[in-house]
């Protein structure tokens, strides 16, 4: 458990995601194997790392079909993961351009959060965003993500929305957005610069 953790851990760090992607059917072929004795937490974690692993290489479909394994977890366990888990799933339809689903998608996951009591000003922020996003023309996008953007940038030194970021790396999402790269791109970009 410790060993994959931190194996898809260096993937998000160094920004290999596509990479990362080799170890998925080697875990799901563990957790399988070792279902009576691995916690359903532990199992949880695995799928939204795995949902990561393939929304960071660009793949949104088989992100999508992780982060319904943790949605539709029936029990109570982890509420954070299946706050972040929904955040992640209305992103990677937004990327699919899946704008009829996210209206109804939208109202649900704000549903969710409200009542965890859960919903922070970043989470907030991303709503907005999403909310009105998928109506805009194209040439007003892009000054939207720079604006989300630059919203978030003076919410990281907050220590009350630092969980949010760790979770979600919704930065470089806006940068690859903004620069019109992929989200591997943008992290394989900011751990070679922390190398030099």
């Amino acid at each position: 458990m410790y060993l994959y953790t931190a194996k898809i851990n260096k993937h998000f760090l160094e920004g290999t995601f596509t990479e990362g992607i080799r170890l998925v059917p080697y875990i799901e072929e563990k957790l399988a194997e070792y279902r009576l004795h691995v916690d359903m937490h532990r199992v949880l974690v695995f799928y939204y790392k795995i949902a990561c692993l393939y929304f960071g290489s660009g793949d949104n479909e088989r992100a999508i079909d992780y982060l319904h394994k943790i949605i539709h977890q029936k029990s109570d366990l982890r509420t954070d993961l299946q706050c972040y888990a929904r955040l992640l799933h209305l992103i990677a339809h937004y990327e699919l351009g899946n704008y009829d689903l996210l209206e109804y998608l939208l109202k649900s996951v704000y549903r969710f959060l409200a009542n965890m009591k859960n919903l922070s000003v970043v989470e907030e922020a991303i709503f907005t965003f999403l909310k009105k996003s998928f109506k805009l023309s194209p040439a007003k996008i892009l000054t939207e993500f720079k604006n989300l953007r630059n919203q978030l940038e003076k919410l990281e030194q907050n220590p009350l929305e630092t969980r949010s970021f760790l979770y979600l790396d919704i930065k470089a999402w806006l940068e690859s957005k903004i620069r019109n790269v992929p989200v591997q791109e943008v992290r394989r970009e900011k751990f070679l610069q922390k190398k030099v």
